[in-house]
């Protein structure tokens, strides 16, 4: 299969070797080098993942990352140049599903890219046409798609897969180290925050309140459960 990555970011050295690198590796790559040019190739041309730098001309990459998720859920790698912590919460907050701090070494990048893809192709291959109901939610898992009192709910990959998880499990308390390795597929190079991360996001999507959550609760000092009001 021909899997098709875009890569933004201004720095042209910088991405004609990324480039050629993972051409090497059978990926067909695209580029874009600002905000507006990477929204435009976006959604008129279809890709399986996107490299995403942060600072970019124009339309800086958080801005591109929030308006893509507004409308797709295509799998978006975020590359910062500053080590601040805010930058990668703030790439998480607004729907990248990983982040990386350059430099990075590009073994790294291609680990991820491929643990991404896996996650994908094994959705494709062993998930059948299967609807979840449970409480207000109904999950459709071949379509991955969310209603909540048939509302639809707009889910990033990693939300999706992390309320997947959990409400197959009701009542099992997961670890942020759990979630992380399950969810995440590898040895993630984050911090455990990240987990912390996709749950509030998840909360505010799904909950009434997401100060006071109903059904994604926390068990202090070890992790996240669902409860169901059925059990």
């Amino acid at each position: 299969m021909d899997t098709k990555i875009l890569i933004v970011d201004d720095e042209k050295i910088f991405v004609k070797g990324l480039k050629y690198s993972l051409e090497q590796d059978g990926y067909t790559v695209d580029t874009a080098f600002d905000g507006h040019e990477a929204l435009d190739k976006t959604f008129k041309r279809d890709y399986d993942l996107i490299i995403l730098d942060l600072m970019l001309p124009g339309i800086d990459g958080l801005e591109v990352c929030q308006r893509i998720r507004q409308d797709s859920q295509i799998p978006i790698i975020m590359l910062t140049a500053k080590g601040d912590d805010i930058d990668k919460i703030l790439g998480l907050e607004y729907g990248a599903d990983d982040y990386l701090t350059k430099p990075f070494n590009i073994l790294e990048l291609k680990a991820r890219i491929k643990a991404v893809l896996r996650r994908i192709n094994m959705k494709n291959t062993k998930i059948v046409d299967q609807v979840v109901q449970i409480d207000d939610f109904t999950i459709n898992t071949l379509g991955r798609k969310l209603t909540v009192k048939g509302r639809e709910v707009n889910l990033t990959a990693k939300e999706f897969d992390l309320l997947l998880l959990l409400v197959t499990n009701p009542g099992k308390v997961f670890t942020r180290e759990e979630l992380l390795e399950t969810i995440w597929g590898y040895e993630y190079f984050g911090d455990l925050r990240t987990v912390d991360v996709h749950i509030r996001r998840l909360r505010e999507k799904i909950e009434k309140d997401s100060s006071q959550a109903e059904y994604i609760l926390t068990k202090w000092g070890v992790g996240y459960y669902f409860r169901s009001k059925v059990q």
